[in-house]
């Protein structure tokens, strides 16, 4: 393919290195060039692509990775930054790939966004951070036209208007804004116009102004209303800006935009929406859809439930079509194509703000960007996974696959044998590519279904192994280079497969795992791939270089290897022998291990850590260091054995010019030596001497690097492919010397022909191979492989080391199968033994009995497990403690805060007979800071006073000095009645006399040190009541100890009297007490305290002396002796008497009839003493219960009266609270009128900002209105001129022609006036194309249609008859005269009226900003005049008593008019009210009582009036009155009453004897019923037996039926069927008769139901 710019130049010795081609696909941003090519970004290249032959172009970026990229098909021009500091912008024209120029801004770091003009040469760009600018340039000048600054917004797309170049779109995360570019005379401007979005349920909300409020709320008290931004305390820019939390309402996320031909907007956000944005208004309207018929409804509904379900079975979400999200857009003359994740292709007809869509293409994967080609007729869909697919919308087809892209990069590339036609490479998704390296086409791929780790080609034949991420090998058939295909695959181990090497003959295969695992493998497939063996390396292997020695028929392996604790690198190399494959048994163990005296390892120290290392043949080492960019250069002596390693130091370093990491790689003739970092530069060097032979910064640092590089055998190839750009670059040769060549090209004949003997052979094996199952259910295998073979394959799941494992165990399970056995045997014998001996040990004592660890006979096991759960005990025990810690920490920060950093500690005081308690107020020590400034504010309130009282005595009348003295006691007086208003501070402990007026606090500094003094009187307050509070405190512990006194006593009491009874003994709780919450007794511990042995022993020693100490005190002779003499007293007390006793005499033992006269006395005397005694006794129990009566009496009477107290106490709290809320309400609004004035300070800064921020600009409006005014002035001279012009090549027409004929002049008249019609030429080219317009863009190209359009009409064929042709041709020549000045001043025309409009909205502009500034400058008086207010309107507190002024509703009442005037006035203003009052009340008592006697007078009058009536109505109703026999039986009869009551007897009589007829017949009736139900029952069970009888019936007739049947026998008994017809008969009967007896039964319980026994008063 033909390479664009970018080869590197010619290194030290004459070579250079050119880019043969480029393969990749790094991102979606796709353009079209032309009709059939597309480009895109790859890396460090821009890729161009026919669709139609997929041939690749590239042109290189010099400085690095492609940044922002632009493409435009109509200037056929391609724009892209690069990502270097202070970058630039490239542009290069296609097909030529040539340069045209580098644009050059102020960006430092990137530009993130590129967009090329429709038609013209411009250019928009847009840097990232720290600039955030928008640029328009002209890129044919090289001319930046215009610039506007975004601090801080990012960009996601950026378009032009097709339709006028002089409109941009800018699109960011959430904000859309339409740039106008206006141009000037020698000026173009940007002028910025915000769209306003819909919120995220698609709702417009109206613009608010926050900075200038519409409406403003001014409140007396609250003061005026301000804005936010003011409250907020922001000035300038921010005050602007600023809208609080509250109001910030999220808009719709912008995803794909496009313009239409008519100059708006069509927009998808990520809700779901679909906007169209007006573009002259700058306004949104949200599209809805239109809702179909209700059958189109129903089937949309089938077919998206259908499309949910697919996609459900597929993995995937269910889309939705009803609110998509779409990410790419594409407009065209039909309407709107949209695509997002769901992968479909959506066709929206829109029509005003309603839309109908229709699916157009399905291709299950998400879409990411969609564009029409040049003509329109076919449309690219770019997927996120980097496949390209067209849709072509004329043929309604279906999406055809036009580029199969990978999302992944390149893992490695290799060269296919012999390497001079095709290359492979793999990515990480595990896709295998092969490349011709001829042109760089693809020509086949496959997918291996798994990560790809590493990749190598054998030299031995067509193969191509893979390693993979879990380990495994697939080994491909490239033998077709258009069909690979995998033949075979080896699952080595568990470990992923980092690297893949051959050696140079193709006969081993290396393979590298991490954990310090390397594998060999038979490269070849006649071998089937076999795996040799393993090796397992100390560390880590960093790198792997294989060198062959065919002299000795060996393969030398070095590896690198990554030594952590040494600051040196350690290479190990081993060797490899044909004979290892024909006696692979000799040199492994059973585990397929190789024996490491077989490999011949040999190890060696470099000086300096490495990252990378190579070999050459003859022991010499290239290594690339890790610390420093150098590469250094060993010689490694034969003498180093595996057991001693020597260190080498390098013999030669050089500095490379990479950072970073490095890389390094040998050519197969080892005359070259590659390398690469982290900067994505290439070098090469001459092994010989290092010089660096050429270079290529084919990748860059922004993608990662260098990831992998390979030589082609032949060395005329190299492949190079990055970390994370996902490009793949193939070099070759531009200039090197002949020798080189020549050198190269003899190794590799020399190489083809070793490798041509085996190359034939392999290859046709290779063929014969079947094609691996990818199926991992499948048990079937490529090849039939026995296990001599060696080799184990990934069929059944198990690795190669595992089935080795496997069969080793299985060996070893065989061969000491016995010795298992009898070892089992043993155990078990053993176990018995041993529980035995348990069994035994639990029946002997405690004393005698062994642990039950000394039965473990595994001891080191043992060990190991104890040794394991001290250290999780350990670890528990630091977790713990670290636990703890944390708390004593967080302990220690609370204690300091609530409790050392207060100087009186909150407690409380609590009543004796009730849970009522009153606390005090806790206050923290005051600063030295505090005490300072609230010394320094009173020094400047006594200075003030000083100074108020100098004044008033200078300005008054001398006085004598007593009377001076008196003049200020009662300006002090006066002053501190003045104070007291609004607070009674001073009668709870506060000074008030410290205060400022309430009426002269004016000043901030004023109203800051009254705040700081009534801090101070609230601090004297809440101290005096901790006064009173510690007193109360300390008369409870008084109280306390007094009751536990008098219990002692009433306890003493209670002993004397035998009692057992609970005594009240009040206690202080916690919360009197809270310094007892801080320490933490014994007692709360319910944890057992661990002890150590020490602590175990010394507690036993102090128990021990206690012991004896107390023993020692309690045996004192002298002691006993009391006790036992004298009961313990020296005298004898009264309350001794209860326990005094009167010894009985001696003889009572005897019989009463055995004693003397004296005995007998003696006994009379001892009774009387007894009962002496116990009278005695009793009364001095007596005594004693009054006196605990009395005493108990007392301890109540006590601690009520202190509940009294605190119940006092508590009064005061509430009063001193009182108190301290008014101080700080009067903190309060203090607080508020420095607040408010704050706020308006700010406003008022804000607003002078924001006046010189106006100013500013209306300096620069009025500069763009006088250059607006001199464009058009220097528009107008040309165009006058133009005009004038045209008169005169009238005139001179009718000069030039005046001699002609009449008729032919009038014809020559008409055509010199007839104008042609200019051709559409581009319409014609691009019908399809809705961006076209037919009018050109500058003034070149519409004269160069017209003089187009004018060689038709100078033809002679047009030449009136009779015209010379000289004469012709000047009529022609004047005609065109006159043509292109028409032209001319058509253009003269639109330029001069594009000036004057500019003019027009300049004029606008400065107008706004007038009135925007007369707005701000009302807004400062009118807040000037607020300030005064504020300053002259002061907050004055009032205590008014309560019931003095009542409120009919909770609201403050207006009190703006409120006047204040004494009370005096207020009260004699009362008191001539109140006696006026009396006076009318004494007027309105006279006239009451003489209206009371005119009432009852009335009253009397009209009480007669109304007796007479009545009387008179009752005269006429006794004259009229009916006489009835019953009335005449009442008047004539005596006994009346007596007549009645004989008459009810008799009714009662005959009302008996009819109940009792009617028991009697309800009797009858129920037992005719009981009858019935009896009959009916019969008739059920006869009924019953029945329709058994018919059952069985019915089965003979069926039976009879079909033996009837069976038998054909038609001749049937008379006498059968007339029985038959009788039964039938009779059961027609009876069925009409059960019918009549359940009508009669019904009938006979509703009559049973009427006669109720409620209804027998009725008979």
């Amino acid at each position: 393919m033909a390479a664009g710019p970018g080869s590197a130049g010619p290194g030290a010795e004459g070579a250079a290195l050119e880019v043969s081609w480029v393969q990749g696909f790094s991102n979606k941003n796709l353009a079209f060039i032309n009709n059939r090519t597309v480009c895109y970004p790859c890396g460090n290249y821009i890729l161009f692509l026919d669709i139609e032959t997929k041939k690749t172009r590239a042109v290189q970026c010099q400085n690095g990775q492609v940044g922002a990229f632009a493409a435009s098909a109509s200037s056929q021009v391609v724009a892209f930054s690069d990502r270097q500091l202070n970058p630039l912008i490239h542009i290069y024209t296609f097909p030529e790939l040539r340069k045209l120029t580098e644009l050059k801004g102020d960006a430092q770091l990137d530009y993130t966004l590129l967009a090329l003009s429709f038609k013209g040469p411009y250019l928009a760009s847009y840097s990232s951070i720290p600039e955030f600018v928008l640029s328009v340039w002209n890129w044919q000048e090289n001319i930046l036209l215009c610039s506007e600054s975004q601090p801080g917004l990012t960009g996601t797309s950026l378009s032009f208007n097709p339709m006028n170049w002089q409109q941009l779109c800018f699109v960011a995360e959430s904000s859309v804004t339409i740039w106008c570019i206006e141009k000037g005379k020698d000026e173009h401007l940007l002028i910025r116009h915000p769209v306003q979005l819909p919120d995220e349920q698609g709702a417009m909300s109206p613009h608010e102004d926050l900075f200038f409020p519409p409406t403003r709320k001014d409140d007396p008290y609250y003061g005026p209303d301000l804005p936010i931004s003011a409250i907020a305390g922001l000035e300038g820019d921010e005050a602007e800006t600023f809208v609080p939390r509250n109001c910030i309402k999220t808009s719709v996320h912008p995803t794909a935009h496009c313009w239409t031909a008519a100059s708006e907007i069509y927009m998808g956000c990520k809700e779901g929406f679909v906007l169209a944005i007006d573009t002259e208004q700058y306004s949104v309207s949200v599209l809805q859809q239109k809702a179909p018929p209700e059958f189109m409804q129903k089937i949309a509904d089938v077919v998206s439930y259908a499309r949910s379900e697919v996609q459900k079975k597929k993995g995937r979400k269910p889309s939705n079509l009803q609110k998509p999200v779409l990410l790419a857009m594409a407009f065209c003359k039909e309407g709107l194509y949209a695509a997002g994740h769901e992968g479909i292709l959506i066709f929206y007809h829109i029509k005003d703000l309603q839309y109908e869509i229709k699916i157009c293409a399905d291709i299950s994967e998400p879409i990411s960007s969609l564009m029409f080609s040049p003509d329109y007729t076919s449309l690219l869909l770019v997927t996120d996974q980097g496949t390209v697919y067209s849709y072509r919308p004329a043929h309604s087809g279906e999406a055809v696959k036009l580029l199969d892209g990978t999302c992944s990069c390149f893992l490695a590339a290799d060269f296919l044998t012999p390497g001079n036609n095709y290359c492979v490479s793999v990515t990480i998704s595990g896709e295998v590519q092969v490349w011709s390296l001829e042109d760089g086409t693809c020509l086949s791929k496959i997918n291996l279904g798994t990560e790809a780790a590493s990749m190598a080609c054998s030299p031995s034949s067509k193969s191509v192994a893979v390693g993979t991420q879990r380990g495994q090998i697939c080994f491909l058939d490239v033998t077709k280079a258009e069909a690979p295909r995998v033949v075979h695959k080896t699952f080595l181990s568990k470990l992923p497969v980092l690297s893949l090497h051959y050696d140079q003959i193709g006969q081993f295969l290396i393979a590298r795992a991490t954990e310090g695992h390397i594998f060999i493998l038979d490269a070849r497939p006649s071998k089937l791939f076999q795996v040799l063996g393993y090796t397992v390396l100390e560390d880590e292997v960093l790198h792997l270089s294989v060198t062959p020695d065919l002299n000795h028929d060996l393969v030398k392996v070095m590896v690198l290897l990554d030594v952590a604790e040494f600051q040196q690198a350690r290479l190990e190399i081993f060797h490899l022998s044909s004979a290892m494959i024909t006696d692979n048994e000799e040199y492994v163990n059973e585990q397929g291990m190789f024996n490491a005296s077989e490999l011949k390892k040999k190890q060696y120290d470099m000086d300096c850590p490495l990252s990378s290392a190579v070999r050459l043949k003859n022991s010499i080492v290239f290594g690339y260091c890790s610390c420093a960019p150098l590469i250094s250069k060993y010689h490694l002596s034969e003498g180093a054995t595996f057991g001693g390693p020597t260190i080498f130091s390098s013999e030669q370093t050089i500095h490379s010019k990479q950072f970073g990491s490095g890389l390094l790689c040998l050519s197969p003739n080892s005359q070259w030596l590659a390398a690469g970092a982290k900067d994505g530069v290439l070098f090469i060097y001459s092994t010989s001497s290092l010089d660096v032979l050429a270079q290529n910064h084919c990748h860059s640092y922004q993608g990662g690097g260098i990831r992998s590089m390979v030589f082609s055998l032949d060395g005329n190839f190299i492949l190079v492919n990055g970390e994370n750009d996902c490009a793949l670059v193939c070099l070759k040769w531009k200039e090197i010397k002949k020798t080189e060549v020549e050198k190269a090209a003899l190794y590799w004949q020399s190489l083809r022909d070793v490798l041509n003997k085996s190359t034939s052979v392999e290859d046709s094996v290779l063929k014969s191979m079947a094609e691996w199952n990818f199926d991992p259910e499948s048990t079937s295998k490529s090849l039939s492989v026995t296990e001599e073979d060696g080799d184990i394959t990934d069929t059944d799941g198990m690795t190669w080391i595992g089935q080795k494992i496997q069969k080793v165990m299985r060996e070893e399970t065989l061969r000491f199968a016995n010795q298992k056995e009898e070892l089992q045997m043993g155990i078990r014998k053993l176990c018995e033994t041993i529980q035995k001996m348990m069994h035994e040990n639990e029946q002997v004592p405690d004393i005698e009995k062994l642990e039950l660890w000394e039965f473990n006979l595994d001891l080191e096991e043992q060990e190991k497990v104890q040794a394991e759960a001290e250290e999780d005990v350990a670890r528990a025990t630091r977790e713990i403690e670290m636990e703890i810690l944390s708390y004593c920490y967080l302990q220690d920060l609370i204690k300091f805060e609530c409790w050392d950093n207060m100087c009186v500690k909150e407690r409380a005081v609590k009543c004796f007979h009730s849970d009522f308690e009153v606390r005090n107020f806790p206050l923290e020590e005051r600063s030295k800071e505090e005490l300072e400034t609230l010394e320094e504010v009173l020094q400047l309130k006594r200075t003030a006073d000083l100074q108020a009282q100098k004044k008033n005595l200078d300005s008054g009348i001398a006085l004598s000095e007593e009377e001076g003295k008196e003049a200020a006691r009662e300006v002090t007086v006066d002053a501190a009645s003045l104070c007291l208003n609004g607070s009674l501070s001073s009668q709870y402990g506060g000074n008030t006399s410290i205060l400022y007026h309430q009426c002269d606090l004016h000043t901030k500094e004023q109203k800051l040190n009254q705040t700081i003094l009534l801090k101070e009187v609230i601090y004297k307050v809440k101290a005096a009541f901790n006064e009173e509070f510690d007193i109360v405190v300390q008369k409870k512990e008084q109280e306390i100890a007094r009751v536990k006194e008098r219990n002692l006593k009433i306890q003493e009491i209670l002993e004397q009297l035998d009692l057992q009874v609970e005594l009240w003994e009040p206690v202080l709780t916690d919360d009197e007490m809270p310094e007892r919450v801080l320490t933490v007794q014994d007692s709360e511990i319910k944890a057992e305290k661990y002890m150590t042995q020490e602590e175990k022993e010394q507690a036993e020693m102090l128990a021990k002396l206690e012991r004896e100490k107390r023993l020692a005190t309690t045996d004192d002779e002298r002691l006993r002796a009391l006790d036992d003499m004298m009961g313990g007293v020296l005298e004898l007390r009264r309350e001794d008497v209860l326990k005094m006793d009167i010894p009985p005499p001696d003889f009572l033992s005897r019989p009463e009839d055995l004693w003397t006269e004296e005995e007998k006395k003696v006994f009379e005397e001892y009774e009387k003493k007894v009962k002496e005694l116990d009278e005695e006794k009793e009364d001095y129990r007596q005594f004693l219960r009054n006196e605990w009566s009395k005493i108990e009496a007392s301890i109540k009477e006590t601690t009520q009266n202190f509940d009294e107290i605190v119940h006092k106490l508590s009064e005061k709290k509430l009063k001193s609270q009182m108190v301290i809320y008014q101080e700080e309400l009067k903190i309060v609004n203090l607080i508020y009128t420095l607040l408010l004035d704050e706020e308006l300070d700010t406003r008022e800064a804000g607003l002078h900002k924001f006046l010189i921020k106006k100013k500013k600009e209306k300096v620069k409006g009025a500069r763009k209105i006088l250059s607006a005014k001199r464009a058009v002035e220097a528009c107008t001279g040309p165009y006058k001129e133009a005009l004038h012009e045209e008169k005169n090549l009238e005139h001179g027409f009718m000069k030039l022609f005046a001699h002609t004929p009449g008729n032919l002049f009038e014809e020559l008249l008409q055509l010199y006036k007839h104008r042609p019609e200019t051709p559409d030429t581009e319409i014609l080219l691009d019908t399809a194309n809705p961006y076209v317009k037919g009018s050109p863009e500058d003034y070149q190209g519409a004269v160069s249609l017209l003089m187009k359009a004018m060689d038709e009409l100078d033809s002679p064929e047009h030449m009136p008859s009779g015209l010379d042709q000289s004469m012709w041709e000047h009529f022609c020549l004047a005609r065109r005269n006159k043509m292109e000045n028409e032209e001319r001043v058509k253009w003269k025309a639109l330029a001069l009226a594009e000036m004057q409009a500019c003019l027009h909205r300049r004029t606008e502009e400065n107008d706004k900003m007038k009135s925007e500034l007369e707005k701000t400058f009302q807004e400062l008086t009118w807040l000037k005049e607020e300030k005064m207010k504020l300053q002259q309107n002061l907050i004055v507190q009032f205590l008014l008593k309560q019931g003095q002024v009542e409120l009919d509703s909770t609201q403050i009442p207006e009190y703006s008019d409120a006047v204040l005037i004494d009370r005096s006035v207020v009260e004699e203003l009362n008191r001539a009210v109140a006696a006026q009052g009396e006076k009318k009340i004494t007027a309105m008592v006279e006239f009451k009582d003489f209206s009371k006697g005119i009432i009852q007078l009335e009253w009397e009058h009209k009480k007669m009036k109304m007796q007479i009536q009545d009387l008179k109505e009752k005269a006429r109703d006794i004259v009229i009155l009916p006489i009835s026999k019953d009335c005449q039986l009442f008047l004539t009869m005596h006994n009346y009453d007596t007549h009645i009551a004989q008459h009810l007897a008799g009714m009662e009589q005959s009302l008996g004897v009819m109940d009792k007829l009617h028991k009697k017949n309800v009797k009858t009736h129920q037992k005719k019923v009981r009858e019935l139900k009896k009959c009916i029952r019969l008739k059920e069970q006869e009924n019953y037996e029945l329709s058994l009888q018919l059952k069985e019936m019915l089965v003979s007739v069926s039976e009879r039926m079909h033996i009837f049947e069976a038998a054909d026998t038609r001749d049937i008994s008379e006498k059968i069927t007339r029985q038959r017809y009788r039964e039938i008969v009779k059961q027609k009967y009876l069925r009409n008769l059960i019918r009549e007896q359940e009508k009669q039964l019904a009938v006979l319980q509703s009559e049973i139901q009427s006669w109720n026994p409620r209804t027998l008063h009725i008979i």
